[in-house]
């Protein structure tokens, strides 16, 4: 099946709202196990490339306790939901959030400890522009940990999924939800991607019906 590209940003704030209040904790709770995984609960500065409404950034500000997280993500809506989030968690002072857009604004520091990223690749027209970041934003032995949906084999299989994991979301998420099971890559198109900008010592790993990983040390 053909990918089909989306939107970019998520910028529209009834669109944002509804992704802010969507019950993502599944599986954004299993990113950050599937990170402790890896990784442990390493110290230092980490970056979070698409953040959106900082779910995924905060849930791993809790289970790493030492690391402070710059979130970046091009949405100013996404973003106000993310600083509302952090403002009741009472995590300001390790977590901050920068709007900027990856193709066009560089991260906000060099010589991160961790790099991370959830569900932003597939939105990307281009992937090369994530994994020039996650270069500009590392040093030898930073942590890159990527979780993102991988794209199903044909239209049916997309419904499928939808019907399995978004059944009684809201019709406008279950919309997002389709559309980007279309605009995301698969395996081979990944790994094509890494060896192209360098990183290919990353370790991809399908880990669910619908996502995958790619993780490693630089």
């Amino acid at each position: 099946m053909d990918r089909v590209v989306e939107p970019e940003l998520m910028d529209d704030d009834a669109q944002a709202r509804a992704y802010s209040e969507a019950g993502f904790a599944a599986p954004h709770e299993r990113f950050v196990d599937l990170f402790v995984e890896r990784f442990g609960t390493p110290r230092g500065r980490a970056l979070d490339l698409g953040c959106g409404p900082a779910d995924v950034t905060l849930r791993l500000a809790r289970r790493c306790p030492e690391l402070s997280i710059d979130g970046v993500d091009g949405s100013a809506a996404m973003l106000r939901y993310g600083r509302e989030r952090i403002a009741g968690a009472g995590l300001e002072a390790r977590v901050t959030l920068t709007e900027a857009r990856l193709s066009r604004d560089p991260v906000p520091y060099a010589d991160y400890d961790v790099v991370i990223s959830n569900s932003l690749l597939h939105h990307l027209h281009d992937p090369g522009v994530l994994w020039a970041a996650v270069k500009q934003a590392s040093r030898p032995g930073t942590r890159v940990f990527v979780m993102d949906l991988m794209r199903p084999a044909s239209a049916e299989v997309v419904a499928h999924l939808v019907d399995e994991h978004a059944r009684d979301e809201p019709e406008v998420l279950r919309r997002d939800f389709e559309a980007s099971l279309f605009a995301a890559f698969t395996p081979g198109e990944i790994e094509a991607q890494l060896e192209a900008a360098g990183l290919g010592a990353l370790r991809l790993d399908v880990v669910s019906d619908r996502h995958l990983t790619v993780s490693g040390r630089l």
